[in-house]
């Protein structure tokens, strides 16, 4: 049973804050000498912490590591004032904390030295050259891939955050110690972003719900992406977390009483059986919470399971005999029941889920799993990192890395930036179902995938030809949604090809990118067809011999469209990007009179009349081009935007978040540079949906805050909400804005008001 060692019951968040006593004056109005003496004793007490855990350690490397960071870094500081190199010294003990090797830790103290210290990336691989000399190859690839790509030029932030991304997860490949330190630069930033504008806090905090703390679940680092979470949100919704929390302490007398009452039944009942495990009682987290909140759309009040028990035992066969006990002294909840030892997550996480009601009821939560499991779950891969167990480099072998390097292989050819991220951000989200192949295998697939999924999951020639499909023995359409427990089948047959509908319901990285590909390649032979024609259709009408135009020219001529050869520009032509009278014009200057300004003939549409917000938008480097916004995501201005070729009807422009955008963008030469004008004077039309309280004065606060803003109402309905058992109602409205960010102000400020559940916007 537990000791007096084991970890107090936890009643509230308290978020991690930096190691500055509160009697210390700012440090942005501290002389030079008092910052140098507070970093020196910030790196003391670190070496300090390392010989607590690991008496002995031989702490010359971490010493010259400081050394050489320190002097890099020079007089450099943060925003708050304190000196920069304190920044690395405090991430460094946060890896101690996770009891990381040395190679984590001279990471972390020199992690910011090629990216902050350096003007060009001629100079970042001369000093990377230098760490590699000085610390070992181990290091220098770490420090390599913890750094940002900051030293090329791009044309968005979006950019630089995909290619940042994709660089660390190929660095992560060969050696997830990148990650790890990651995390704790990450996790530093986080508590110290009190000092940041707004913005910048924003954009971190959501940055780390996108990216960070998925890769942290799939690798199971629990307690890592816990943390994050919780930091995170406390910046992107501080009313929303700061209720939650004083929530929660407002019941900490109740709670308290209860978990402790709760906790000592529970053990006498498993003493009684014979079973050694040891008890724990916790809180649900905010973010946890909050989520609940949001995806129910539920107030505080109705989140009635905030009370969890964990129960760790040294056997799987005492996990489910405490099972037992559990259930036969409390009701259990239907559907609440969960065995993640049977079939662990992909992360590798295992352990059994309940959740029981006991008289009264109040009802918690139960997570039962061995000690084993239990550090699993923790620290997921970090725990094969452990310095005690002297492990190095990359765990080939682990199903963790194994998925990792998959999903590097299915996106490695994917340019561009926004579809990188969304697709690394939907296979990062995405929850799971457990499926079978008719061997038995277990295949696991996120939720809402197909059996065209499967089949991929199985192998590319499968999926390629397959054409039919069985569940449970039963014939189901390819869209179908796989269910857990499924028994899946599939039927193949030659020469069957992938089709391009498959786009619009497959849901894995794997099956978009070879269908993408196939696609791809039959609509570039078919382009390619197309625009060699419509070239000489044109030639012949304006007398151009194309015989007769030298290589030189044709050369510099597709140069000049920024393709490679020929074929490639009859590819674009053939998808509608560029006119061929443009094309002949610079491949015959003598013989083809041009008007620049002249739309291509995929922007003509003779007789219509440009639609409101037209305009808003133009086509980067082609004048007069017809545009169309997207009506499945309706963007606004300010929103990224991504353009896409049609035939006949210019360039529709979507919102690059559209959840249409992956299926459009199967073929790159599609795609084409969109950008919302310098003045646009029109405004939006965006409809919204308010969750709420039914009660009286609801419309009238709406309205007020809608006038604050000076934005117009076009249409407003408000009507019960049927389907909520509670005193619920439902506001639709349609408003013009003049930009996303005065949208989302309209928005936080809604969700401000008193008895709000939800705010979303509609198309």
């Amino acid at each position: 049973m537990g000791g007096p060692d084991e970890p107090p019951i936890l009643l509230m968040y308290k978020p991690a804050a930096p190691d500055v006593a509160p009697a210390v004056p700012p440090p942005s109005s501290r002389p030079d000498a008092e910052l140098k003496a507070d970093l020196q004793e910030t790196f003391a007490r670190l070496k300090r912490h390392i010989l607590r855990r690991r008496p002995g350690e031989d702490l010359t490397v971490l010493d010259d590591a400081f050394a050489f960071a320190k002097a890099r870094h020079g007089g450099q500081k943060r925003q708050d004032g304190r000196l920069y190199m304190t920044h690395p010294v405090e991430v460094a003990e946060i890896l101690i904390d996770q009891n990381l090797d040395a190679v984590c830790l001279c990471t972390a103290l020199l992690h910011d030295v090629v990216e902050d210290t350096t003007p060009n990336k001629e100079e970042a691989a001369v000093l990377l050259d230098e760490i590699r000399t000085r610390f070992g190859p181990e290091v220098a690839r770490c420090v390599d891939g913890v750094t940002k790509i900051s030293k090329l030029e791009f044309y968005s932030r979006e950019e630089r955050q995909a290619e940042s991304v994709r660089k660390m997860l190929l660095a992560m490949v060969s050696d997830i110690r990148v990650i790890l330190v990651k995390f704790g630069d990450r996790m530093h930033n986080l508590q110290t972003l009190g000092s940041m504008p707004v913005e910048n806090r924003v954009r971190t905090a959501q940055e780390t719900l996108d990216v960070y703390c998925p890769i942290a679940h799939r690798l199971g680092m629990g307690k890592v992406r816990a943390q994050m979470e919780d930091l995170a949100f406390e910046h992107l919704d501080p009313d929303a977390f700061r209720e939650i929390v004083d929530k929660i302490a407002g019941n900490r007398n109740a709670n308290e009483e209860f978990l402790q009452e709760m906790k000592v039944t529970v053990e006498q009942k498993l003493k009684a059986e014979s079973i050694a495990a040891r008890v724990e009682a916790r809180l649900k987290r905010p973010y946890s919470v909050w989520q609940k909140m949001k995806r129910q759309k539920i107030g505080i009040d109705q989140v009635y399971d905030l009370l969890a028990f964990r129960i760790i035992t040294e056997t799987v066969k005492d996990c489910y005999a405490a099972l037992g006990v559990i259930h036969a002294e409390w009701t259990p909840i239907f559907g609440r029941i969960k065995d993640f030892i049977a079939i662990p997550r992909p992360n590798l996480y295992q352990s059994l889920h309940t959740s029981v009601i006991v008289p009264g009821g109040q009802m918690f939560e139960v997570q039962i799993r061995t000690s084993e499991m239990h550090r699993v779950a923790e620290d997921g891969i970090a725990a094969h990192w452990k310095y005690k167990e002297g492990r190095k480099g990359a765990l080939s072998e682990d199903q963790r890395v194994t998925w990792l390097r998959q999903l590097v292989d299915w996106q490695k050819d994917m340019h561009d930036p926004g579809e990188f991220m969304s697709t690394v951000k939907m296979e990062f989200h995405q929850e799971n179902v457990f499926v079978f192949s008719p061997l038995g295998r277990v295949v696991v697939l996120p939720q809402g995938a197909t059996p065209v999924d499967f089949a991929y999951a199985i192998h590319s020639d499968i999926g390629n030809m397959c054409s039919g499909a069985k569940a449970n023995g039963r014939i189901v359409p390819l869209k179908y949604q796989l269910q857990n427990s499924d028994v899946v089948e599939i039927l193949t047959q030659p020469g069957t090809t992938p089709n391009r509908d498959w786009l619009a319901f497959v849901k894995t990285s794997k099956a978009l990118s070879r269908i993408r590909h196939f696609v791809s390649e039959q609509q570039r032979v078919r382009a390619i067809e197309i625009g060699q024609k419509y070239l000489e259709s044109e030639a012949r009408k304006l007398g151009v011999t194309l015989n007769k135009v030298q290589k030189a020219r044709i050369d510099e001529v597709t140069a000049s469209y920024g393709v490679a050869k020929m074929e490639d520009l009859h590819s674009a032509l053939g998808f509608g990007r560029y006119s061929a009278r443009q094309v002949l014009a610079k491949l015959a200057p003598d013989q083809v009179q041009t008007d620049e300004q002249a739309p291509a003939p995929a922007a003509k549409a003779p007789g219509r009349k440009p639609k409101a917000n037209e305009h808003a938008i133009i086509v980067r480097g082609v004048n007069e081009m017809l545009t169309v916004r997207g009506k499945c995501c309706n963007p606004i201005l300010g929103e990224p935007i991504i353009g896409y070729v049609t035939r006949g009807r210019g360039v529709a422009v979507h919102s690059a978040a559209c959840t249409n955008v992956r299926n459009l963008m199967y073929d790159a030469e599609r795609k084409i540079d969109v950008e919302w004008a310098r003045s646009v004077s029109e405004s939006f039309l965006v409809k919204l949906q308010i969750h709420t309280d039914d009660r009286p004065g609801m419309l009238n606060q709406f309205t007020s805050i809608l006038a604050g803003e000076s934005c117009n109402i076009r249409n407003l309905e408000a009507h019960t909400d049927h389907k909520s058992v509670d005193d619920d109602a439902l506001v639709d409205m349609t408003i013009e804005v003049r930009d996303k960010k005065q949208l989302d102000k309209l928005m936080m400020q809604l969700r401000r008001v008193s008895g709000v559940r939800d705010v979303a916007r509609r198309i």
